[in-house]
């Protein structure tokens, strides 16, 4: 079912990221992680794809396994940097074959064994080309999400730069976008209100990161420009020796995030599990009334 009719008949939920499994043998342990979330009753579940399409045949693999093993609503990551319109236009139809019909479509990342990749020579230089060229060949029949950034991409000038490339998008024809992570809130509803001024009226859903591992955190930070808390770095100070410290407070940190969230009028969360359930079990058990 698309992405955008769900969000529209669904007045509460939630929804998880998965990466494919990387290592041979680790695909029953993927699929029992997504059968435990599926409890939830999830919007959709996505699958991410790295970049140049690195995980091209085990994001395929890993989206047909989820529809067969728990008969959830998958979406697929999709970048197109260094992608060509013959390669995109062959996704797109193996997808529709498949019943594959929702794409979050995003740049990527240029390969990192290309030392000299130069974006500006590819067939798409951004998001919004892909969701065009999308909307141009596919006769309405994926609904397509796109990435935002509440404390703006990392390689946008400003703030005021970055929410009109969101516009960009969707104009091209997004019908929703997921965030980026963030641990402050304020940052979400500064963005949203710049949102609405902007005219941007998709639904955007906010991206949830657990906290288990706070070096990974503060790692995945430095270069997606999301920002720690100083309130979070003090109290994380006394337990950085202890892993199940770390874990306590992290998880009290973004349940908390996610109870202001829903408090205040937020309709849909989207977590990045990193293919683990245990954190999200415990930051969603104490929401379960919030989320009916």
């Amino acid at each position: 079912m698309k992405i955008k009719e769900v969000l529209r008949s669904r007045g509460r939920g939630v929804s998880f990221e998965f990466f494919p499994p990387k290592q041979p043998g680790s695909e029953v342990f993927f699929i029992n992680v997504v059968k435990e979330l599926a409890r939830y009753d999830p919007l959709y579940v996505s699958v991410t794809y790295g970049a140049g399409g690195s995980t091209r045949d085990r994001t395929r693999k890993a989206l047909l396994s989820i529809k067969k093993a728990a008969d959830l609503n998958v979406m697929s990551h999709l970048t197109c940097i260094g992608a060509t319109a013959e390669s995109i236009t062959s996704i797109l139809d193996d997808y529709r074959a498949n019943g594959i019909d929702n794409i979050l479509a995003l740049r990527g990342d240029a390969p990192r064994d290309m030392r000299d990749f130069d974006i500006s020579r590819g067939e798409f230089r951004y998001a919004r080309d892909l969701v065009e060229f999308i909307r141009k060949h596919d006769d309405g029949y994926f609904s397509i999400g796109v990435a935002a950034y509440p404390e703006k991409h990392p390689e946008a000038p400003s703030l005021e730069k970055d929410i009109e490339h969101l516009k960009m998008k969707v104009d091209a024809g997004a019908d929703f976008a997921i965030t980026q992570m963030f641990f402050d809130n304020a940052y979400y509803y500064d963005f949203m209100d710049r949102a609405l001024k902007h005219a941007i009226d998709i639904p955007i859903l906010p991206g949830i990161m657990p906290i288990t591992d706070f070096n990974r955190i503060k790692e995945f930070c430095s270069f997606c420009n999301a920002s720690i808390p100083e309130s979070l770095e003090k109290k994380m100070l006394p337990v950085l020796d202890s892993p199940d410290g770390i874990k306590k407070t992290g998880i009290e940190h973004v349940g908390g995030q996610c109870e202001d969230l829903l408090r205040n009028g937020v309709k849909y969360l989207h977590f990045y599990t990193l293919n683990r359930a245990d954190a999200v079990n415990e930051i969603l058990k104490p929401l379960k009334d919030l989320l009916k």
